[in-house]
């Protein structure tokens, strides 16, 4: 084998997480209520467009999450034991090598040939002149960039777009087949319901929302080779590589906080709530000094705490990536040792309502024990609380993500992410020319998911809430 898996702490926790999510799925699908609530979801053509969204997100996050050291070469006598690179990398680095081992010297606008700023440059003939160096590898493939550039990239467009809507077609293609099996009826029918939005679900947004991503997917993969899509930045890296990269951060950030939250906000919001007395007072003195504690303040003094304990311990990883690793998962601990007081209350005041109702009163009267009061009775009627919350938090903890990393106590300097992204940008607005791209980038990034993530909780909410039926 040429290369040695490395399983990281973050790359375990998402993997239960996804087989949690699984799980969770095949439930809902036995069960008929969440069947139906689901199904809601499905129905509204918001819903639908950023579940689509969301889950291109996921498979990049998860195909960054499949990390390996690659293989050195042999020795030269050929009597050496294999040895692996210390350098971590992941699926997604090898699928996007073209992109990461492209390096230009510094800045460069989008679709460029030259570097952003003029250098002096040694000419054949002698002597030297102030001018704009051209790329190593941008748009390389050229002579005359400007009068070329335009033609070439029309060129290689048009079969992209041609394989995009192919890629759309067996998409129909498959959706009208599973809707004329659930129907059991005829095929052009259902294809005619499709186009027409009149399915069960929401397929004609959904394919709507695919057919974008794979025209903007089927484009860069056929103009990144040869162009930085989305230019480079101050040490020549591309930026559409840097903005992938920080798509992984993001998902961790947003899901492993929830699994850290969500013991604390689940047990002490219902103990408080249910048990009442000295417990409710407890639980209710914990979450409002925490609360009062400027959040900021608390998250960067424990971060700050957390990296003297990781420098104090360079034996305890072995590599760059390992310890990385390390300082991204404390922050998702921090963050959500700090953040689980809001839905602790709401479960709280969800729970004070629930034990006074007419089926827990008698389940009381018969002699039910407490705990099976609270896991057949209670727990399950706060997961809707649960399940929104969760949902509406996770785009603020990108947020958070993002002001953590610019005011330098968020994630690993060497960790990419859209917050240091943007504090790598900041310095770059101040120039003359402004150098916009790698700002524009994660904003759009960091935008779209948020958004979708956004989206998806209201439908969620809808959907799941038992007042609005």
């Amino acid at each position: 084998m040429d290369f040695q898996p490395v399983l990281l702490w973050t790359d375990l926790l998402l993997f239960v997480l996804l087989a949690a999510a699984l799980l969770s799925a095949f439930h809902a699908r036995r069960s008929p209520p969440l069947r139906e609530a689901w199904r809601k979801v499905g129905r509204r053509p918001s819903g639908i467009v950023a579940a689509v969204i969301l889950l291109a997100f996921v498979v990049v996050g998860l195909l960054d999450s499949l990390h390996y050291r690659p293989q050195l070469p042999p020795a030269e006598n050929g009597q050496g034991e294999k040895a692996y690179s210390a350098e971590v990398l992941s699926v997604l680095d090898g699928l996007l090598a073209g992109l990461r081992l492209r390096t230009e010297k510094t800045y460069s606008a989008p679709f460029a040939a030259t570097l952003y700023q003029k250098e002096t440059v040694e000419l054949p003939e002698g002597g030297q002149a102030r001018m704009y160096p051209r790329l190593v590898h941008g748009a390389a493939h050229l002579e005359d960039p400007p009068s070329q550039a335009a033609g070439d990239i029309a060129h290689r467009a048009l079969p992209a777009a041609g394989g995009a809507a192919l890629a759309v077609l067996a998409a129909f293609l498959l959706i009208t087949a599973r809707v004329a099996r659930a129907r059991r009826g005829g095929f052009v029918s259902a294809a005619a319901d499709v186009l027409r939005g009149r399915a069960v679900l929401a397929w004609r947004a959904a394919l709507l929302t695919f057919a974008g991503l794979a025209c903007v997917c089927a484009l860069a993969v056929a103009l990144a080779p040869y162009y930085h899509v989305l230019g480079t930045d101050k040490v020549g890296q591309d930026v559409l590589y840097l903005a992938l990269k920080s798509v992984r951060t993001a998902l961790v950030i947003g899901t492993i906080t929830t699994l850290v939250m969500l013991p604390f906000a689940i047990a002490l919001g219902i103990a408080a709530g249910y048990l009442g007395g000295w417990v409710d007072d407890v639980v209710q003195y914990i979450y409002t000094v925490l609360s009062a504690v400027p959040s900021v303040l608390l998250i960067a003094a424990s971060v700050l705490m957390m990296q003297v304990v990781i420098d104090t311990h360079p034996d305890w990883f072995a590599t760059a990536a390992e310890r990385s690793d390390a300082r991204l998962l404390a922050l998702c601990v921090i963050l959500g040792i700090t953040s689980w007081t809001g839905l602790c209350r709401l479960l709280r005041g969800e729970t004070l309502k629930l034990r006074e109702l007419d089926y827990v009163q008698a389940a009381r009267a018969f002699g039910v024990g407490t705990p099976a009061i609270l896991r057949r009775h209670i727990l399950p009627n706060v997961m809707h609380i649960v399940l929104i919350t969760l949902v509406m938090d996770f785009s603020g903890l990108v947020l958070a993500e993002a002001v953590l990393s610019y005011v330098g106590v968020g994630v690993d300097p060497t960790t990419i992410s859209f917050g240091t992204m943007i504090n790598m940008a900041r310095a770059e607005l101040a120039r003359e020319p402004m150098v916009w791209w790698s700002l524009s980038a994660a904003f759009v990034f960091m935008f779209l998911l948020v958004l979708a993530a956004n989206l998806f909780a209201d439908v969620v909410r809808d959907a799941f809430d038992p007042r609005r039926g």
